[in-house]
């Protein structure tokens, strides 16, 4: 009898465990997605594909959000997802701290965008767009270390999770700290690009990828690309499957998944031994990067100075309420320089009490 009482106690006790665990799978839950890349790069089409929704993207002005729903299974709660989008390429570096907070951290990711057909922009914009999200990223992880040293321990640990332990390259890597997918849009362009350039800028955003635990993507607006695309995209966004697919032709697009490259693979920068030996380079980064630039310099960038105005950035630009504009701004200008002329002449009278 006592047998068989305990295992009735064991049984009912396994019910409400059951019961409880069922409750909290069927607790919504939220994470974020932070889009940067080029300029006019396509990160508003990706997200409006990704989400479902059938209209025409329009330039993204400074910082823009939306967010998606995805249920879990039949007569579930519905997951949240976030979506945040930087326009401007790299001009309005300074909204990335608005998006990225304390709260979030923990469930947050970072897709960056990247024009294939602009190669020469490619390491420019890669390199500004994450350094400045990443300088972010430590100073949440910093100060949550000041009240929470083991909180801050395990988002640092969190970021060698899409590194195999056993994989061959894991000491030379330093991944980001954010899962982060990079994705290469306008695939259709750059597939009628030379033969050796494709190879060129496909090592390298390998390299780059592997080096910082990402992800990478090819991908353009053909029907045929769009559930490759939404499948990695909704694993960041509702902590759907991994997708399992991977290519690293260079005349196909890529598709490699985080933890799935190798050194070995990928092999040495796109240049002679001569020349290797002829570039001044502290770390494999620079070696890459002083490579790439060799074949693909970067442009003269006059807006390196980046707009801090987007009312003055033509790609937002409408005649007519720009004229409407150019006519209320002589107008200010009048009004202060009759302003100062008043002031200026203003005498003032002896003061009574």
């Amino acid at each position: 009898m006592p047998r068989s009482s305990d295992n009735l106690w064991d049984l009912a006790a396994a019910e409400v465990q059951a019961k409880e665990n069922a409750e909290d799978d069927s607790d919504e839950t939220e994470r974020s997605v932070f889009f940067i890349g080029n300029k006019n790069g396509g990160k508003t089409s990706i997200i409006l594909r990704c989400i479902d929704r059938d209209e025409a993207p329009k330039p993204t002005l400074a910082l823009e959000y939306t967010f998606g729903r995805k249920a879990k299974g039949h007569n579930t709660p519905k997951d949240i997802a976030h979506f945040w989008e930087l326009g401007g390429g790299t001009s309005l570096l300074d909204l990335t701290q608005i998006p990225i907070t304390s709260e979030n951290i923990r469930t947050f990711s970072l897709v960056l965008v990247l024009d294939l057909s602009k190669p020469n922009e490619l390491w420019h914009t890669m390199d500004r767009l994450l350094q400045v999200t990443r300088k972010r990223v430590d100073k949440i992880v910093a100060d949550i270390g000041k009240s929470n040293s083991k909180a801050a321990n395990q988002i640092m640990q969190n970021i060698w999770k899409s590194i195999p332990n056993n994989h061959p390259d894991r000491e030379l890597l330093d991944p980001f700290p954010l899962p982060l997918l990079i994705i290469g849009s306008k695939y259709d362009i750059f597939q009628d690009f030379e033969s050796e350039k494709r190879k060129i800028i496909c090592k390298t955003l390998r390299f780059i990828s592997h080096y910082y635990g990402a992800s990478l993507l090819f991908t353009s607006k053909a029907e045929s690309h769009k559930s490759v695309l939404r499948s990695f995209v909704n694993h960041l966004a509702f902590g759907q499957d991994k997708s399992r697919l991977l290519s690293t032709d260079h005349n196909k697009p890529l598709i490699i998944p985080a933890g799935s490259d190798s050194l070995s693979q990928i092999g040495t920068p796109s240049a002679s031994d001569s020349e290797l030996r002829q570039v001044n380079a502290r770390t494999p980064m620079e070696l890459w990067k002083k490579t790439y630039e060799r074949v693909f310099p970067p442009e003269n960038r006059n807006d390196s100075k980046d707009l801090k105005d987007p009312a003055k950035d033509p790609q937002y630009a409408e005649r007519e309420v720009d004229a409407m504009r150019a006519v209320k701004d002589q107008e200010l200008e009048q009004y202060k320089r009759n302003a100062d002329k008043s002031w200026k002449s203003m005498t003032l009278g002896p003061q009574t009490r």
